[in-house]
């Protein structure tokens, strides 16, 4: 079963890897068309009705029925206006309609559409796929209403019923869907669920890649204001000094736009120089501290390592912050290692997401239950994982995953196990990258 989200991206996945989503929809719709003949085997005549939306579910109605046509009396009624069509793809293949012998009709007919539906002996449903946010509107109530209501009739759905999940929906016979049975479908509401491989390469479902990128990173506002893109801490530096302000770095890169490090005097000291856009609002004018920094560099009590007295000062920085990353260029440091410790639990304890990463990970070898269902990332290489969890890895891709599936599971937190092949898992989905 997979989340509505992930088809976005394995759709952009797909393409990346070399399979575009024209070709997707055309497989989609060949399949759909060829799994009708095969359940219902229609006679010469038989007339069948596509119900189409002006998304990529409807494209997939107009390749069916494009294929249907060759063998069958078939009309396609689009619930909106050909102009209104939302993709390329979609338009094209709706365009391809007028080769073939179609009769069509679009949502101006909608007074026509009961003696249409009455007319045809099959209705296929590809109005609106996993795009469906909110309760059904106008005019996919009213006609969804009507589907329902009709006797006699054999009614199949697309990739999922129109209107699933919501308080009206179609109730299909059957339903084909495309590479996996989507999350929320069963039989009772989507009959019998036909699973069709449209040719989603595998590398698209293994591997990480623009997809993700695409569907879930959040995309700043042009208006917003310093912050409502997120607040990070970084709690690090002390024996190295880059790696705290890489780590801001990066952060700011993804979207980030106000970062507090939190790191020794000295350390502090270092990453002020490297770019204009640290600030340190102890030693700068407060008023430019205020009006331009995206990083604002927090000096710690000590001069070398972060000790249990700086924790004091961290916390107050909790409600200033969303998320925590705390580990990059820490040492290994005793007093260092019961700072992390005492951290870790406070943020966690305010419910609010960490990364933990380099050094910081070794700290959890001793007691990783401190970490356990947080919502938490760690990010070990193998050396970071043995220490965690006291296996050591071999070079085998697979059961490299099962053991990183399989910690994430038990600790209930996502883990990136850092190898030439990366491995991401949250215990029920594995990734590679």
């Amino acid at each position: 079963m997979i989340e509505p989200k992930e088809i976005k991206v394995l759709d952009k996945n797909a393409e990346y890897y070399g399979t575009s989503t024209l070709e997707l929809m055309e497989n989609a719709g060949k399949n759909t068309a060829e799994v009708i003949i095969k359940k219902i085997n229609p006679q010469k005549n038989c007339k069948i009705l596509f119900l189409c939306g002006t998304g990529n579910n409807g494209g997939d109605g107009f390749v069916a029925a494009r294929y249907l046509s060759k063998k069958y009396m078939v009309t396609v009624f689009l619930t909106g206006k050909p102009e209104e069509i939302k993709t390329k793809i979609s338009k094209e293949n709706y365009q391809k309609l007028k080769e073939c012998n179609v009769t069509r009709y679009t949502i101006n007919h909608l007074k026509k559409l009961d003696k249409i539906l009455n007319e045809n002996e099959i209705i296929i449903d590809a109005m609106l796929g996993i795009g469906l946010s909110g309760q059904l509107r106008e005019p996919y109530r009213t006609i969804v209403n009507k589907i329902n209501q009709l006797k006699n009739k054999t009614i199949i759905s697309i990739d999922i019923p129109t209107g699933l999940g919501t308080d009206v929906s179609i109730k299909p016979k059957f339903t084909v869907t495309f590479h996996d049975i989507k999350k929320g479908m069963n039989q009772k509401n989507s009959g019998e669920i036909i699973i069709s491989d449209i040719g989603i390469p595998k590398k698209a479902v293994e591997y990480v890649g623009p997809g993700e990128l695409v569907t879930y990173y959040p995309k700043p506002r042009k208006e917003s204001h310093k912050g409502e893109n997120g607040r990070l801490l970084v709690v690090g530096g002390g024996p190295y000094y880059g790696a705290p302000a890489l780590s801001s770095f990066a952060a700011q890169r993804t979207g980030v736009d106000l970062v507090y490090i939190a790191t020794p005097k000295k350390v502090a000291r270092a990453i002020t120089s490297y770019s204009p856009l640290l600030i340190k609002p102890l030693r700068l004018a407060k008023e430019i501290a205020k009006k331009s920094p995206t990083l604002i560099v927090k000096e710690l009590k000590n001069e070398e390592i972060l000790v249990p007295e700086d924790v004091e000062v961290i916390e107050k920085l909790i409600s200033k912050t969303d998320a925590l990353l705390i580990g990059p260029g820490l040492g290994n440091n005793t007093q260092t290692q019961q700072a992390v410790k005492r951290i870790i639990k406070i943020f966690k304890k305010n419910k609010k997401p960490m990364i933990i990463d380099a050094d910081a990970i070794k700290v959890m070898g001793e007691e990783p239950d401190v970490i356990k269902n947080s919502q938490t990332v760690i990010t070990p290489h193998s050396g970071e994982f043995k220490e965690l969890t006291g296996i050591k890895l071999s070079n085998d891709l697979d059961e490299r995953k099962k053991h990183v599936q399989n910690w994430a599971k038990k600790l209930g937190i996502v883990i990136v196990l850092k190898w030439p092949v990366d491995i991401i898992s949250d215990g029920k989905t594995t990734k590679l990258n």
